[in-house]
């Protein structure tokens, strides 16, 4: 309920205000009566900067008003109708439909996180909304839960606050350098002053879609330097309760604009989730199309991406273009986080899963089935730097069409003689002949080795390294040896959980595919926390897709 104000105003000859409905950093909103035609509408009034001169005043209200008109002529039904733009005492005010229901950050507030299907409901109308924008060059620049409402009664979500929104070919509304928007829901190419587009408002949705399923932004922190580093630094490292719908979160989450989820995919995609209720997957090959986003830049000539090589203390991995602006921004950043580096040598476990073998030694028996982690050499030495590992494709290879990175994956050629795609930020450690690439912190683990043919083939080899499961894995249990076969070669996957090296790790699950290929026997697994399996399982699918030896 808003609050009675302390006289009814009257603006334009027309609009009574009547009672405060909420404040903003743009402005204040009003619930008010039309006079005119007799109905209830809310009536935003935009504030001007007083510092502002008389004539820089002026110039900022003709651009409000010429924006919001702008904003006027968007006609769907997620997105708050405006019914009229008016200026009264030389102060604009935008009139729009008022709808009963709080907002959605409101909704979370007071009954918590919604379900996945809900939240795919919401992205589906939210999706919707922001592709009409985009097509008449409206850029929104401040979703947010609170710029969501959701009508009592309907359920209807409308998509408002346009009130920083940007029209292509338009000077902003802040002309003095100033940051607009909420910080936790920004993309990291506007945080760093790179660049804007439709791309970011869908970042900005993919970080709602986190926080109305968990109740928590994922780059929630404790200051705004924190929260900057969390955007444009950090594993984004969704919720739990976002797995039903994670190739959606991660695709909008991609930090690169270029290869971020379009509108229409993603709509297709949550789509399919409410249609068939299973977790969506992004085709292989994926790359966003144009036709939905028509004022995007067009994406640079696909071009060596190297891998990231094992990080010196204090690194960070980025993925995000940076402008001259935004990598100063950023050299701040690196230069307040390095008294917390860490060695990679630190980071890495003293000993390493093995699925299948004997503990390390020089003997060759099989040591690598499980979804390992590399043992360093020598204790407090830092293991030496991987290679600069690039992608070379020849256009003319069989494979060259078909072998691409999906959204929030790279793909690389290993030095190993291997290409496949990993996700973004995981770091490339070798041990002998095995190669793993492994997120921060080895909360995800893939592991391959290619080696000579063993006798009795993919299956035999998985079953001798399942029935030492016991003595490689700590509290190995579950664990599956199935025959199959990949890309037409005969394979055999093991799946099992064990308990993780230590108790802080806790338990663990791993897949693992073996199979022979062209002579070779090649070994792919994947190992995570249990409670991250389905997560895990993607990497996996998407390595095993994407896996081409060379």
């Amino acid at each position: 309920m808003g609050t009675e104000g302390d006289d009814f105003r009257v603006i334009a000859g027309r609009y009574r205000l009547e009672a405060k409905l909420g404040r903003g950093g743009m402005g204040v909103v009003w619930r008010a009566a039309d006079q005119l035609l007799g109905r209830q509408v809310a009536v935003k009034e935009l504030i001007i900067d007083p510092s502002l001169s008389m004539e820089e005043a002026r110039l900022q209200r003709e651009r409000t008003l010429r924006e919001a008109r702008a904003v006027a002529q968007l006609r769907h039904p997620h997105i708050i109708v405006v019914h009229d733009v008016v200026e009264h005492d030389e102060r604009p005010y935008i009139v729009m439909e008022l709808i009963d229901g709080g907002s959605l950050a409101d909704r979370v507030a007071t009954h918590g996180p919604v379900g996945a299907r809900e939240a795919a409901r919401i992205g589906v109308a939210l999706l919707g909304a922001l592709r009409r924008a985009h097509e008449a060059g409206v850029l929104h620049r401040d979703l947010k839960p609170a710029n969501v409402l959701v009508e009592e009664g309907t359920d209807r979500v409308v998509l408002t606050d346009f009130g920083i929104a940007q029209v292509a070919g338009a000077t902003t509304l802040t002309e003095n350098g100033s940051f607009v928007g909420s910080p936790e829901y920004t993309a990291p190419e506007r945080m760093s002053g790179d660049r804007t587009g439709p791309e970011s408002d869908l970042w900005s949705l993919g970080a709602l879609l986190c926080t109305v399923l968990s109740g928590e932004s994922p780059f929630r922190r404790d200051s705004l330097g924190g929260i900057l580093h969390a955007v444009v630094f950090d594993e984004i490292r969704p919720p739990a309760q976002a797995q039903p719908i994670l190739p959606v979160v991660r695709g909008l989450l991609e930090r690169d604009p270029d290869r971020r989820l379009d509108a229409a995919e993603a709509e297709r995609l949550l789509r399919e989730f409410l249609e068939k209720g299973r977790t969506p997957r992004v085709p292989v090959g994926y790359s966003p199309t144009q036709r939905d986003l028509p004022r995007r830049a067009v994406p640079q000539p696909a071009r060596e991406v190297p891998a990231a090589a094992t990080p010196q203390a204090g690194a960070v991995p980025r993925t995000a273009k940076q402008s001259a602006r935004g990598g100063l921004v950023a050299a701040a950043l690196v230069a307040a986080m390095a008294g917390a580096g860490v060695s990679a040598a630190a980071l890495l476990m003293r000993d390493h899963e093995n699925g299948g073998g004997a503990a390390a030694s020089s003997a060759p028996t099989r040591t690598s089935v499980g979804a390992g982690a590399p043992q360093p050499s020598t204790a407090g030495t830092s293991p030496a730097p991987a290679p600069t590992v690039t992608v070379t494709r020849s256009p003319s290879s069989a494979s060259a069409t078909a072998h691409k990175a999906p959204s929030g994956y790279r793909l690389v050629r290993d030095p190993g003689g291997f290409s496949l795609a990993v996700p973004e930020g995981f770091t490339r450690i070798p041990q002998g002949e095995r190669t793993f690439y492994m997120s921060p912190g080895q909360t995800f683990r893939l592991g391959v080795k290619p080696s000579g043919p063993e006798a009795g083939g993919p299956l035999a080899v998985m079953r001798r390294a399942a029935a030492e499961g016991p003595a490689t894995n700590p509290g190995y249990r579950d664990g599956q040896v199935t025959e199959t076969s990949h890309d037409g070669n005969r394979a055999a996957l093991w799946e099992f959980t064990w308990n993780g090296f230590t108790t802080t790790e806790g338990p663990r699950h791993t897949y693992d595919l073996c199979w022979e290929e062209d002579g070779r026997m090649y070994d792919v697994w994947v190992s995570a926390p249990v409670g991250k399996a389905r997560e895990a399982k993607e990497y996996f699918d998407v390595a095993l897709d994407t896996f081409v030896p060379s």
